[in-house]
């Protein structure tokens, strides 16, 4: 049986100690990459295994990476051609091939880091990829996987395209979708609400699906208004509804 492999990534802004340590306690493995062996430490917890060049991991997470000890260590020259991230998802399948990814610590800090991030692990086919945060949980979706989401009815998703020729399919929410396409990066899937149990399927392409760990974020929850006061079918669109602002069932215009 495959394994779940929990990376902590190097962002400066990490995951609280609470969500570090259910996460380790899911996890069959930890990995560290670079600084994220410090946020590790500050929640009282080691890994199995450091990957990184350490250049941002603090002085004391170094000293037990020159010790290695308490963990294996794989350390690269920082002039390199590949990120940690990538180096440590290198080490993830060759450790323990098919496993399960869980990253947190993972989309803080610079843009362009983010960005990388996102399509390292979007490239990583392997197996079911996910990323936890303290206030969103994320999963990769390539086609022909699902995500049946319970227990979360009022709650804020999302589904963006990462890939072109993105086709999905979403029930149990807000809007709903039938084998529609997602233009790249494009904000169709946006600020949905789950209403029951929810079932998001990608038929063709790769998408990222999000979560929101509290309530609904957006006008409708705030104003406690149903979203048909500020939306209706619109021609030739898929059958999620999309905001017209011509169309005569629009009630009231959208506050800011």
């Amino acid at each position: 049986m495959a394994c779940k492999v929990l990376i902590v990534c190097g962002s400066p802004v990490v995951a609280s100690a609470d969500l570090l340590c259910r996460l380790a306690g899911e996890c069959d493995h930890v990995v560290a990459v670079d600084r994220g062996l410090d946020a590790l430490l500050g929640a009282g917890l080691s890994c199995d295994v450091y990957v990184g060049d350490a250049d941002t991991v603090s002085d004391a997470g170094r000293a037990l990476v020159d010790a290695a000890e308490a963990f294996k260590v794989e350390r690269h020259n920082p002039y390199k051609d590949y990120t940690d991230l990538a180096l440590a998802l290198d080490s993830v399948r060759r450790r323990w091939p098919g496993a399960e990814v869980v990253a947190t610590c993972a989309t803080g800090g610079r843009p362009d880091m983010a960005l990388s991030v996102l399509g390292l692990l979007a490239g990583y086919a392997d197996a079911p990829v996910w990323i936890a945060e303290d206030k969103v949980v994320a999963r990769i979706l390539h086609a022909g996987e699902s995500w049946i989401i319970e227990g979360s009815e009022g709650k804020t998703f999302s589904i963006i395209a990462i890939a072109p020729n993105t086709v999905v399919s979403e029930h149990g929410l807000e809007w709903e979708l039938d084998h529609s396409p997602l233009d790249l990066l494009a904000d169709t899937g946006i600020s949905n609400v789950v209403r029951s149990t929810a079932t998001i399927q990608v038929h063709t392409g790769t998408a990222i699906a999000y979560l929101l760990r509290e309530g609904f974020i957006g006008t409708v929850d705030r104003n406690n208004r149903s979203k048909s006061d500020y939306f209706c079918p619109v021609p030739g669109k898929p059958a999620s509804m999309r905001f017209n602002p011509k169309s005569p069932c629009i009630k009231e215009s959208l506050p800011l």
